[in-house]
This record gives C-alpha cells, structure tokens and sequence, in this order.
C-alpha cells in the first residue's frame, strides 16, 4: 500500500476504494489479511489522510453515496461516522483526554521503577510475548505504521486482558507509531475495548475469532493460544466525567475574512481544500507539533507521514492562494509571525481535544481573546456533534438527517 502523504495521493485510494465501499465492504471488512501487496483490499485505509486533513469526511461521504446507495453503503458510512462521533464525544469531556495524559505519563514512570513490568511491557512492544498473533501486529506497527481496525480491537484486548498492562501505555504505543494516531478514536477505542467507554462492557478477543478472520494472511491463519477466559472482568475507574455543552462556531462567511489574514494548517487540519475556505488568506503558516503525541519517541512511519503531510499542504496552499507559506516551529511564538506579514486575524482549522490542541493552543488563546481568532469547523462536525452525547446509537440515528442538513446527497435511498 501506498501512504505518500499528499492530498493527491488520498483521493487517489479514494477512486480505488470506491468499488468495494457498499456491501462487499460489509461482507469482508472484518478479515486481516496482513500487509503484503494486494492485502487490505476490503478496507479503505483512509484513515491516515483523513487524520492529517489532506481528505475531508464530508467528501468521502460524497464519493461513496455518487456510487452506491446508502443502504449498500450503510457500514462504510457508519465508520466515517464512528470518526465524528468519537470527536464530537472527546469534546464533551475533554477530561478524558487529560486523565489519560496524566496517566499515560504516571504509567510510563512507573516502567522505570518496575523491573518485571519493564520486561514485560518491553515484550509486548517488541512483540516477544510468544503469543503468535499479538507478536505479529507489534511488529507489522512499528515497521509499517498501521494496523487493520480489527487487528487493534484484538491487539488492546489481549494487552489489557491477557498480558495485563496498562491500557494508557498501549494506547500510547498505538499513538506513536499509528500514521493514522487520533486522540479521540484511540483514547476511547482502548477505554472501549477496556469496559471504561461503555461501563461494564468490554471487549475479550477469541483464538477462534482471529482465526476465523486471518485465514487471508500469506502465511495462514494467527494463533493466539492462551488468552484471557471470559473470567476476564472489565476494567473500572472512580472517575465520572460528566458531559459538558458545546460551544461550536459559527459557519465562517467570507466577510468573517475580509481583511488580509493568515491560514494556519496543522497536523490534523494540512490541507486548505476540506476546509472550503471562503477567502484566500495572505499567508499560510505550518504548525507541525507531531512529536507531542507522547512523551516518547514518535514511529518512523507516523513521523515521516505527518511530516509529509503538512509539508505538502503548505505547499499546495502557498500555490493555490500565491501567497508565502512559512513554519511556526515548536517553542517559537506565533505573534512575531503575524506581525511580520502585518497581519492581524489568522482562519485557524478547529483544534479538537488532544495533543494538537495542548501543543498549540498556550499561543492561540491570547489571540483568540483578542477576537483576532476564525474558527473553521465543518459542517458535518457541527450537525454530527451535539449528537455524540452517549453511545454511537444517538449518531447513527441521526445519520439521515445529518447527510441532508449538510447537503451530502447520492443516488438516494
């Protein structure tokens, strides 16, 4: 598979995609086939582009409904929404990002004062555990920077059910060689697996199971003997994190933007077109703040592609609008830059809970009192959002009426 970090490349496995996005998605989507070439066939693997911005949501949900009927395509479309709707819940209760960072932080520490669990957490991140299956993902992570979505639902539970590790330091693996790492799809897919998302239920991988859906690697089926029984109990935490209301922005008008005004493009917004910017700013400043996913250090694969990502957006941007792109670099201020192009405003893509945000945010929030702040959000996010109260049932409800208050239409129903 090819994951060259443009926009161009994105929409390219988009065309590929397209054919296999109604039922033969929903029939297949499940099986593992490994990475080798051709593999992955019954998957988009969109997720790295959809992550850095260079593709937007709302227009593969377009693509897919030009080609197939909403019902042939009911399963692609429900995991573009499980994207949203674990945004939309992270920004409810962005606590639990924070507890996760501090724990995560505290857990990483406690390897130092841990022989054995030092050993063992080393085992499972140089996949040395002996068990088959769990041994071949660590590897395929670190050496290609993804993972089939089935394949981590199976690699979470046995790291926290089976090996008895901390989720947070899983979780933060995933988060440092993921090309695709999302602070809101990763944290609560490990509380989810964990029983901590929706309390008391939890997720315990079976033998029979992987071998059911790894029949299609190359080399056969994954074993994974010895794992943890249904005796297995969910995790649990004191913490109740209590939903807080939204403040979402308004849609942005081009008379939100009619002074000159700087275009800030970061590592989960790289590509001006997703945002449908109503006016061409007079610069364009990158923001590539990758490294503070974690506290450790950031995977080949996942460093290179954001990097890439952002890169090529900058470029891309500074084409379309003739204007000069320039690097805000990590522990540099922000003002200076504007000052130098005499700007005042800067259009900034939605920083949603995470470490995009912690990274940034120290240096935008003055500005943002200052009201010299234009929020972008788009129009999926802020239909799909309020929605994301509890469980996914609240999202998949309203995904009807969301693709028609957003103008995202097909051949119909």
């Amino acid at each position: 598979m090819d994951f060259t970090p443009t926009r161009a490349r994105g929409q390219q496995r988009l065309a590929e995609f397209l054919p296999s996005a109604g039922r033969h998605y929903a029939e297949t989507r499940n099986g593992d086939d490994g990475p080798a070439e051709g593999g992955r066939a019954n998957v988009s693997q969109l997720s790295p582009w959809l992550h850095a911005g260079l593709l937007g949501e709302t227009e593969v949900l377009e693509a897919v409904l030009s080609v197939h009927s909403p019902r042939a395509a009911e399963k692609f479309i429900a995991e573009v929404f499980w994207r949203i709707y674990f945004k939309g819940y992270l920004e409810q209760r962005p606590a639990i990002w924070t507890d996760f960072a501090k724990g995560r932080d505290g857990a990483l520490a406690a390897l130092d004062a841990n022989a054995g669990l030092r050993k063992a957490y080393a085992e499972a991140v140089e996949g040395r555990t002996g068990i088959a299956a769990f041994d071949v993902w660590a590897k395929e992570l670190v050496e290609t920077g993804y993972l089939h979505n089935h394949a981590r639902m199976w690699f979470a539970s046995i790291w926290i059910f089976t090996l008895k590790l901390d989720w947070r330091l899983g979780a933060d693996f995933f988060l440092r060689h993921l090309m695709d790492a999302d602070a809101a799809s990763n944290t609560l897919s490990w509380r989810w697996v964990a029983g901590l998302h929706t309390k008391g239920k939890h997720y315990l991988a079976r033998a029979d199971n992987i071998a059911r859906y790894t029949a299609g690697r190359p080399g056969g089926v994954l074993d994974a003997s010895g794992l943890a029984g249904d005796e297995a109990r969910p995790l649990t935490e004191p913490q109740e994190y209590a939903r807080q209301k939204l403040d979402l922005p308004t849609p942005v008008s081009a008379a939100d933007l009619a002074a000159p005004f700087a275009l800030l493009l970061h590592d989960e917004a790289a590509h001006h077109a997703p945002l449908a910017i109503p006016a061409a700013p007079a610069l364009v400043i990158g923001a590539d703040r990758h490294d503070a996913r974690s506290p450790g250090e950031v995977g080949a694969h996942a460093q290179a592609f954001a990097r890439g990502a952002l890169a090529s957006g900058m470029a891309e941007a500074a084409a379309t609008f003739a204007c000069p792109a320039t690097e805000w670099r990590a522990g540099e201020p922000l003002a200076p830059l504007l000052a130098a192009g005499g700007l005042e405003r800067i259009a900034l893509p939605y920083l949603p809970a995470g470490w995009t945000r912690d990274a940034l945010w120290p240096d935008l929030a003055p500005l943002m009192a200052q009201g010299r702040v234009v929020t972008l959000l788009p129009d999926v996010d802020r239909a799909t959002w309020p929605l994301a109260k509890a469980g996914f049932f609240g999202v998949a409800k309203g995904i009807e009426g969301i693709l028609a208050e957003c103008g995202i239409s097909g051949i119909g129903w």
